[in-house]
């Protein structure tokens, strides 16, 4: 059998095994809303580890999310809340990150421990007298173009371009252009990729 056939198969056997998960995601959105179920089932399939966790997270997701690629490849721990996200070709989702209202273009590498809220007023505190949970919030799509990488424990709460690479612990507050490097909190652009290899 080649490779892509036993990977074709592992989905399959995958989709069985997360069929009861797919019926009572389905059964809870109807009472706690599609977010709010979808979290739920994505927080118990994030506790299996290995390879099969890998398989299982994306027999669930390609059937719930708005878009998920059958190569989409995520890791341990990792929690997606939106069920409007989209995750396209050849996604990698590190360990213990935590993703919301997002669209992953290809090829994206995403590290251990991000953060990608769904904008960066998720929460906020015009009002003193208003506790802040009570307070209205917006929510946007953040957009990572194809080819980034987001290093580990990075906070994307804007757009990132395409083939832009954000340093670790970074804070993307504002959109980032294509074929940059950026680093620091709050993100800056400290370097052009496109003026060393010719773009």
């Amino acid at each position: 059998m080649s490779r892509k056939g036993a990977k074709s198969l592992a989905l399959a056997l995958a989709t069985l095994f997360v069929l009861p998960e797919l019926f009572s995601y389905w059964l809870r959105c109807r009472f706690l809303g599609r977010d709010r179920a979808f979290q739920n089932s994505c927080q118990l399939l994030g506790l299996v580890p290995g390879t099969v966790g890998q398989y299982l997270r994306r027999a669930f997701l390609v059937r719930t999310l708005r878009y998920c690629h059958p190569s989409v490849t995520v890791e341990w721990g990792a929690c997606l809340t939106k069920v409007d996200a989209v995750l396209e070709e050849n996604v990698y989702i590190g360990p213990h990150s935590h993703l919301g209202l997002v669209h992953v273009e290809p090829e994206v590498l995403i590290g251990a421990g991000v953060h990608v809220p769904s904008g960066g007023r998720t929460h906020t505190f015009v009002d003193p007298e208003t506790p802040l949970r009570e307070q209205p919030s917006e929510r946007r799509q953040v957009r990572i173009g194809a080819g980034s990488w987001i290093g580990s424990s990075a906070v994307v709460m804007a757009d990132v371009g395409r083939n832009t690479i954000v340093g670790a612990g970074a804070v993307v507050t504002k959109p980032l252009p294509d074929w940059t490097i950026a680093a620091g909190v709050p993100a800056r652009v400290v370097k052009h990729r496109g003026s060393v290899i010719g773009h």
